[in-house]
């Protein structure tokens, strides 16, 4: 009884651990996915040597809130700036020619689509609507209390009415953050 207990406690962590986590996918699906249900994008470009990057991923990206609130709102898309995948985007196909595999963990050569979206900092979280059209991207590292108003203003097309500074520095300094550290 007690062994069966313990695994059932471990089946529920398990399971409670696996909710806190972010569902990644690659931009090729998250755009496949968009197709059958219409929902906004929101990609992790990073790199294998950023430090930042790896900070942004196990402190903000592991918290729970966060990482529930994207996985509700958001098809969340991991991208390694600098990587081999191929993205077709809006009937175009961009790779990275000039990667060199033996760089691995070491700066390498930017992705065409990076350099398309014109990625220029590392990490840089880059949101993207319904439809698959740019909205804006994030430049660096932030903390789970700093990206939850961007997280939120895209979910919710808020941004949309966000069209002067005024407007905005007033929904930034009414908004009421819920995500700890």
């Amino acid at each position: 009884l007690f062994f069966i207990a313990l695994v059932l406690i471990g089946v529920a962590m398990q399971a409670q651990e696996s909710e806190s986590k972010i569902k990644w996918m690659t931009m090729n699906e998250a755009l496949a996915a968009q197709k059958e249900t219409p929902k906004n994008i929101i990609m992790d470009a990073y790199t294998d040597w950023c430090g930042p990057c790896k900070m942004l991923d196990k402190n903000t990206f592991g918290h729970p809130k966060v990482a529930e609130f994207i996985n509700e709102n958001y098809y969340p898309v991991k991208f390694n700036a600098e990587g081999e995948e191929e993205i077709n985007y809006k009937n175009e196909v961009f790779a990275n020619p000039q990667y060199n595999p033996d760089l691995k963990g070491r700066r390498n050569s930017p992705h065409e689509f990076a350099r398309a979206l014109q990625i220029s900092a590392y990490p840089s979280i880059v949101f993207f609507d319904e439809k698959g059209d740019l909205i804006a991207p994030l430049k660096g590292y932030r903390t789970p209390a700093q990206i939850e108003i961007f997280l939120k203003i895209f979910a919710k097309d808020e941004y949309k009415n966000l069209t002067t500074e005024k407007a905005w520095n007033e929904y930034n300094e009414n908004f009421e953050p819920t995500f700890t550290k």
